[in-house]
């Protein structure tokens, strides 16, 4: 099994823990109200939200795949770190075994925000993932990510 790693940093206007808040403890809901194309719905199949929760995530008609089994690996709420791997379905294109997300929010010098991401694939065997499918998953991370900032700009209570 081969591992590709990479890492990208997204600065938001938004504080960490607000964006923590939004991006992680309460994506399960607000990302299928301001993305439903992206992801229809998150069902929990055990767990209370916290380690070793596995849901199911039911992409939109707006993807090529239709679901993803997630697990939570790690959820660290003091210092706003969320690791979670997607361990089955369709958008592992029979050549990955898992991909695990590790994502800390941090603060900004002002004010705002940077999400610090890393992304590691774990390939089965000696496949590849093209450079494509890697710039890909980046710029849904990033439009998810703007999603978010710009329903907490538009929804400052929320």
């Amino acid at each position: 099994m081969g591992a590709i790693t990479y890492d990208i940093e997204i600065p938001s206007s938004i504080p960490a823990a607000k964006m923590f808040k939004a991006m992680v403890l309460d994506a399960d809901t607000l990302i299928p109200k301001i993305m439903p194309q992206a992801i229809k719905n998150v069902e929990i199949l055990e767990g209370d939200g916290g380690v070793g929760t596995v849901k199911v995530i039911h992409f939109g008609e707006g993807s090529q795949y239709k679901s993803v089994k997630h697990r939570v690996d790690a959820i660290d709420k003091e210092n706003l770190t969320h690791t979670y791997s997607i361990v089955e379905g369709d958008a592992l294109s029979g050549v990955i075994e898992s991909i695990t997300y590790h994502i800390k929010i941090v603060p900004a010098e002002d004010g705002g925000s940077i999400c610090k991401n890393r992304s590691i694939y774990n390939t089965k065997g000696d496949a590849e993932i093209s450079e494509s499918n890697i710039k890909e998953g980046k710029e849904k991370a990033m439009a998810m990510f703007k999603a978010i900032e710009a329903y907490l700009h538009a929804n400052p209570n929320a």
